[in-house]
């Protein structure tokens, strides 16, 4: 596969910055024919993704959430969002619906959940201390 268009950046893991995440993805696919729902469906993925290494990654420590959005060919999108924070324990452990580790925070545990509703692929990989990578794919019809 051929990569026809790639952006990359990191943003201080802070909670107002998981908007201005959300909103550099919908700007990246903007020019894809993709309908309202299919970019909402996007963004709330996306949204997932970095609130959860924000919220989780960074819980008692500041640091940086890394961005990357790559599309193939116009007809694949990945983003890919990375985090140096805790890592996760469990990793299938996290994935499973209404679990969450600060349920004193009101947190849903859906954001897995969510993501693997909304995109095509998600994938996981995470070191304790080491960080979190989340890599969402979605096909776009063309």
């Amino acid at each position: 596969m051929n990569i026809t268009n790639q952006i990359r950046m990191e943003i201080l893991g802070i909670s107002k910055n998981e908007a201005f995440a959300r909103a550099v993805v919908a700007g990246f696919v903007s020019t894809l024919p993709l309908t309202i729902e299919q970019l909402s469906d996007i963004k709330t993925a996306v949204s997932e993704a970095v609130t959860n290494g924000i919220v989780h990654g960074y819980a008692d420590s500041a640091g940086f959430v890394t961005l990357e959005c790559t599309l193939f060919d116009d007809k694949l999108l990945e983003v890919v969002i990375i985090d140096t924070g805790r890592g996760i324990s469990d990793i299938e452990k996290a994935r499973e619906p209404l679990y969450t580790t600060q349920p004193e925070l009101e947190r849903s545990g859906m954001g897995f959940t969510v993501m693997e509703t909304f995109m095509d692929e998600v994938s996981v990989n995470s070191a304790q201390n080491k960080g979190t990578k989340v890599t969402l794919r979605k096909k776009i019809s063309v």
